[in-house]
């Protein structure tokens, strides 16, 4: 992998936390409440308009269980 430039799109990783956020069962209120943020704050990264800061984004992968290198594309660019 050394010499090889990759870029992960914002995008991409936007696209899969809003698809983790929707395929979970906990409603925004309770997934707000559960990591300490306001329902605003879900709602904002439901429609992209903003996106967590890490520590935020740890807490959501945590409640939602599920793995940050998904959301963060880490897998598409692995080599074998």
């Amino acid at each position: 992998m050394y010499g090889v430039k990759i870029m992960i799109a914002l995008i991409q990783i936007r696209e899969k936390l809003i698809e983790a956020i929707k395929q979970s069962e906990i409603s925004q209120t309770q997934l707000a409440k559960q990591i300490g943020i306001g329902q605003q704050t879900i709602s904002a990264y439901l429609r992209g308009k903003a996106m967590p800061a890490l520590d935020t984004f740890a807490n959501l992968c945590a409640v939602l269980d599920i793995d940050a290198n998904e959301i963060l594309c880490v897998d598409t660019y692995k080599s074998d």
